[in-house]
């Protein structure tokens, strides 16, 4: 459970390829071996960080609110972590769900 962000909360997440076959889009921390999804407390946070992201060529990505909860169950059910990234691209949290 995060510090800084309740069941209630509504975060930001990038979603891949919108309106067709959309999907969370998730990273790959290699050094540290993990899978995580990046997560932001506003909209213009994400934008600020979405040339940071490792994404596929060809595809559109949008930034969408999600309820923190309803984050944390897909993130369990699918074996991601929670990364809470500020508009500047530092970590402020790792969640492990």
């Amino acid at each position: 459970m995060s510090q800084h962000l309740k069941d209630d909360t509504w975060v930001w997440i990038v979603i891949q390829d919108p309106g067709n076959k959309e999907e969370i889009l998730g990273q790959l921390d290699e050094e540290k071996n993990i899978s995580f999804i990046p997560t932001f407390q506003t909209k213009e946070e994400g934008l600020q960080c979405m040339n940071l992201l490792s994404r596929k060529p060809g595809l559109t990505y949008e930034m969408q609110a999600i309820l923190y909860e309803d984050l944390t169950r897909f993130a369990s059910e699918h074996k991601f972590m929670i990364v809470l990234i500020n508009g500047s691209g530092d970590v402020i949290d790792e969640i492990a769900v």
